[in-house]
């Protein structure tokens, strides 16, 4: 089977844990490398995971000619830097998200994709995950009637001050980590942007992050809303409404890799949901396929970076609303 050969810059704890697992039993994957600042580190972890190589650096990794693509789980400021230079390095990227911290700084990317001939992609796995496949199908397709409205809500809880998360210059906050998925999954499913934005924003006064927002998306004859929380109960959930249906996505984004998942259809007149039950999968995996089946077969990506640009300015939009009280415009 036609495969690539990846690469994975760091020992980030979402590598180990579920993306490398993931890709080393996807379709056409095969992870060849890893690399940290610590080569004993990235060693130890290549041993455990059964990796063939290691690297003490990251330029190490990209100067292998072995390697066709990296996975970047690097901290949040650090993705455009490293996606720059794997690129210029002939290799194609899958960044974990956000990309940027803003959609000026993921413009940045534009011209290095052009100029290196590679893919750059950021990844969010929702985006080719069987469920949501479903969702966008089943919207467009005019089951729930006119969609009128979708409400989301995505929250988890986190005090320490160490953590990432919690770091404002990391790129940290809640609208970023995510606050960004019931965004991305909108559009998504409409396959339209937002015309305007609002959104309430409160912000940690220790930490510095937004910890808590609500935020209203005006699209076209479709008012979604949403709210993300970092220290709160964790919880998510979707719901998209028709004068027709409902659908809820009951775990719509980070559902567990060990057994399925459902979308709950709601008929009108019916008081029994039509449940969509989806085989046990693991995300990431159709993530790490489908970006590397484009690769190989020269198709357009999953996400093209344009997607994921147009993304960051409704969360620029975001920001600017919270801050000024106002309704705001994502701009290009």
């Amino acid at each position: 089977m036609l495969a690539l050969n990846w690469g994975v810059l760091s020992t980030a704890a979402i590598a180990i844990n579920k993306v490398i697992p993931a890709m080393q039993t996807a379709e056409h994957c095969r992870v060849l490398g890893i690399a940290s600042r610590s080569g004993k580190r990235a060693q130890s972890v290549a041993e455990q995971l059964g990796i063939p190589r290691s690297y003490d650096s990251y330029e190490a990794l990209l100067a292998d000619p072995d390697i066709d693509a990296v996975y970047v789980p690097l901290p949040n400021h650090l993705h455009v830097e490293w996606a720059i230079k794997a690129a210029e390095a002939g290799k194609h990227v899958l960044c974990e998200k956000p990309i940027a911290l803003t959609a000026d700084e993921a413009r940045k990317l534009i011209a290095v994709r052009d100029r290196a001939g590679v893919y750059i992609q950021e990844a969010f796995m929702v985006r080719t995950n069987p469920q949501w496949l479903a969702v966008r199908k089943l919207v467009q397709d005019g089951v729930l009637g006119r969609l009128q409205a979708i409400q989301g809500f995505f929250s988890y809880h986190q005090m320490d001050t160490d953590n990432i998360r919690n770091i404002p210059e990391y790129g940290g906050g809640g609208l970023l980590d995510i606050g960004c998925y019931p965004i991305n999954t909108v559009r998504y499913v409409l396959g339209d942007e937002p015309l305007r934005v609002a959104a309430l924003i409160n912000t940690d006064p220790t930490m510095g992050i937004d910890r808590l927002g609500s935020v209203m998306l005006d699209f076209a004859g479709v008012q979604a809303s949403f709210t993300y929380g970092t220290q709160l109960m964790p919880y998510q959930t979707m719901n998209f409404f028709g004068d027709a249906g409902r659908l809820e996505v009951e775990i719509p984004f980070n559902p567990p890799n060990d057994e399925p998942c459902r979308i709950l259809h709601y008929h009108a007149g019916r008081s029994e949901p039509e449940v969509l039950t989806f085989a046990t999968s693991d995300q990431y995996g159709f993530a790490g396929t489908a970006f590397s089946w484009a690769i190989l077969e020269g198709t357009v990506q999953p996400i093209p970076l344009e997607d994921t640009i147009a993304n960051m300015q409704v969360i620029d939009a975001c920001f600017r609303a919270g801050m000024a009280g106002s309704w705001e415009t994502p701009s290009g």
